[in-house]
Formats: structure tokens, C-alpha cells, sequence
């Protein structure tokens, strides 16, 4: 290969990159695959999920990302820290069980919008400001095929995933071009997400999906690991993906093919 397509291909070193929910399966592994790349990098998230799942070689912070002071309090400690940020991943949310939305209660209804939506935009609203102090800024949201293709019985999550799907256009139109958005949308990864998520469960707890009946029905023949994540993720943060803001990369396995 040539050399100089590898060069257009990485990050520039010393990209200074924060990861909100970054103690979950998938940001444990974007973390370790940053630092591989010798970013500075600064993880934010729960305290529990801090104790538990701390990445060794990273600072990490304390928020509940349901509290917008939270989240501005975490976010200006981490750019202290970084001294600016030039990156942020935001990697939080949650699924309530399987249910209608119609045997959906109110208080499930609220805690899972504000669990993954309204989080969503609390970290963008605090990191944004930031970001436009860098000369090579990007955010990427995770979004989720759910948001934009309709499952039975995902209650609230897909409506909140399809939330940050727009969430990301929106702020792409009015950041650019100072600022790229993009998100990447996963099907089901075999992380304790699928458990509940990294706060609210152990990691070794059978999961709710059948994960070996799931992969017989990817094109691709399995369940999605961290690290499938982490490649697409890192695309949309490197100078290859310069020229796209706006775009949700779905990471499926061919499941669902928009």
C-alpha cells in the first residue's frame, strides 16, 4: 500500500479526545485503540462505572450525563486536563426491557428519552463551545439501526435513537464547517449494554439476546464485538473522513441496509 494513503488514513498524533460513557464494552475499546494512536484521551462517565471499569493509562472524570451542570462540569475539567479537545464521542445511553409503546409507562418513557436523547444534547451543548476553539474538530454520536429502522417492542429507545439520528444533522447544518457530526448507528454488540447497560448490570450476566441465534441471522454470520465499532468510529474522527459531517454510519453485519 502506498505509504502516504496509511498516512491520510490515521489521526494526526495528539488528537485530544473525549469519550462520555467511555467504561462501556465499546468505549473501553475506543479508548485503548486512541491511546494505540497516541491521542490524549479523557473518559467521562458514571462513578460506579468508573470504579468498576477504569482503563488504565486514561484520566477519568465523574457526571451523570443526565444533568446538564454535571455534564458541563465534567467536560470543563476535561478540557482543563487535555488543555482543549479537539474530539468527543459520546457514547451514553441505555435500553429500557422489551415492551409496546403502548404497555410503555411514563416513567420508562422519561427515563429513557432523557437517558439517551436529552444526554445527547447536554453533551453537545457543552462540548460544542470547545470544539470550535480546534482546528480539526469532530462529534460523533451513537446513534442505533433502531432509530431509523422500526422494531416491535423497543418502547422509547428506537424513538430516542431516531432523536440523536436528527440531533447530529442538526448540529452538522449549524456547526459547520468549523465542526463535523456524524454518527454511528450499531446493531445488537455483545457488550453488558445488552445486559442493561455498564452501570446498571454485570458484564458477565447472561444476556437477554440470544446472541448465537441472533448471528445465524446476519448476513455477516455473528454478533458485533467492541472493536467493529471502534473502526468506524475512528474513520469519522480522522482527517479521511474530512469531507463528511451529517451521516449516521450504520454498523450492522447487513442486517439493515438503508
Amino acid at each position: 500500500m502506498n505509504p502516504s494513503l496509511i498516512n491520510d488514513l490515521t489521526i494526526r498524533p495528539y488528537l485530544k479526545l473525549v469519550i462520555v460513557g467511555g467504561c462501556g464494552g465499546i468505549g473501553r475499546a475506543l479508548a485503548l485503540e486512541a491511546l494505540r494512536q497516541k491521542m490524549h484521551v479523557t473518559i467521562l462517565d458514571l462513578p460506579e462505572s468508573i470504579e468498576r471499569y477504569r482503563v488504565e493509562g486514561v484520566e477519568h472524570f465523574s457526571l451523570d450525563a443526565k444533568d446538564p451542570d454535571s455534564v458541563e462540569r465534567a467536560m470543563t475539567q476535561a478540557a482543563q486536563l487535555l488543555g482543549g479537545i479537539d474530539a468527543c464521542v459520546n457514547l451514553v445511553g441505555f435500553m429500557a426491557a422489551p415492551q409496546s409503546l403502548a404497555s410503555t409507562s411514563l416513567e420508562t418513557w422519561q427515563d429513557v428519552i432523557h437517558g439517551n436523547l436529552d444526554a445527547a444534547f447536554y453533551i453537545s451543548r457543552s462540548v460544542l463551545p470547545l470544539l470550535h476553539r480546534s482546528d480539526r474538530a469532530s462529534l460523533v454520536h451513537i446513534a442505533s439501526g433502531l432509530g431509523a429502522w422500526a422494531r416491535p417492542n423497543f418502547g422509547a429507545y428506537g424513538p430516542a435513537k431516531a432523536g440523536i439520528i436528527l440531533l447530529t444533522k442538526q448540529l452538522a447544518l449549524e456547526n459547520s464547517p468549523s465542526v463535523r457530526v456524524n454518527a454511528v448507528a450499531p446493531g445488537a454488540v455483545d457488550t453488558a449494554f445488552l445486559r442493561g447497560g455498564t452501570g446498571r448490570s454485570d458484564e458477565q450476566r447472561a444476556s437477554s439476546l440470544d446472541t448465537a441465534s441472533y448471528g445465524q441471522v446476519v448476513p455477516l454470520g455473528r454478533i458485533a464485538v467492541p472493536k467493529d465499532i471502534v473502526g468506524p468510529v475512528m474513520f469519522l474522527l480522522s482527517e479521511a473522513a474530512a469531507y463528511m459531517t451529517g451521516q449516521t454510519l450504520h454498523v450492522n453485519g447487513g442486517t439493515y441496509m438503508p
